[in-house]
């Protein structure tokens, strides 16, 4: 795997570490976060990369979220199929105000919750951030407390904002893992909260 140099303007070395350690296309994926980071200050970063299998295709997948003092920035990199067979990457990169993010979820999953000693790992983590570029609507059918009622009441249903979600595996990933996104997801609650992180 090589190793991606840096430059003038050039991102944080533990960025650039771990963007490496993740090992898809490393020198395209930094010059994508560099560009989108624009000099800005880095004051935290999580970078995830997953494996998804499509039928009988292998997809790989990095996602790069980064926290500078005014924004987030996120970066997503992809394969991309062509008709001939030549492999080819897409590579997208977004800019947020912090003050348009409009919440950080964390879900916890934990074996065994009746032993759980404070401190120690959830066995997953799911990062979900919202800033109101995509909305998802889900309807059912209203019902009404009569159980003999036959009539049409249309629907009913919920609105989630749920721009990006990621999933982070102690197993799969390694407790260090569970350990980043945590302190990523506390860093950008802080940072939204209307006050400095610690």
């Amino acid at each position: 795997m090589r190793r991606v140099t840096q430059g003038p303007g050039a991102l944080p070395e533990d960025l650039t570490e771990a963007i490496t350690r993740a090992g898809y296309y490393p020198a395209l994926v930094c010059d994508v976060v560099e560009s989108a980071v624009a000099g800005d200050e880095v004051r935290s970063h999580l970078v995830h990369q997953e494996t998804t299998f499509d039928h009988d295709t292998v997809r790989r997948h990095v996602t790069v979220l980064i926290i500078t003092p005014g924004r987030l920035v996120i970066a997503h990199a992809d394969d991309h199929a062509e008709s001939d067979d030549r492999p080819m990457a897409t590579a997208t990169t977004e800019t947020v105000p912090l003050g348009a993010v409009r919440g950080v979820m964390l879900t916890h999953v934990v074996a065994q919750p009746e032993t759980f000693t404070p401190g120690t790992h959830s066995r997953d983590l799911t990062l979900t951030l919202g800033w109101g570029a995509v909305s998802r609507l889900d309807l059912l059918p209203a019902q009404c407390g009569d159980p003999d009622c036959t009539s049409d009441h249309g629907f009913e249903g919920t609105i989630a904002s749920d721009d990006i979600s990621l999933r982070v595996s102690a197993a799969a990933d390694g407790e260090a893992a569970v350990d980043r996104a945590l302190e990523f997801a506390r860093i950008l609650s802080a940072s939204i909260g209307g006050r400095a992180p610690l």
